[in-house]
């Protein structure tokens, strides 16, 4: 039982150090360059343009 005293620690030390890892790494190979493009590119529609009325596009 006394292992848990330093393996508690050691595991919450070491799950901190990957998610300050993980951060560094996503703005080293610029994961937050565009934030605001993708959530407004989404909502843009271009191959409805070019239904008629009343079609209904099943592209996924």
């Amino acid at each position: 039982m006394e292992v848990l005293l330093y393996l508690i620690p050691f595991l919450a030390l070491l799950i901190a150090g990957l998610g300050i890892y993980g951060v560094f790494w996503s703005i080293k190979n610029n994961q937050f360059d565009d934030t605001k493009g993708d959530s407004t590119r989404i909502l843009i529609d271009h191959d409805d343009n070019n239904l008629k009325s009343g079609e209904l596009s099943l592209n996924y």
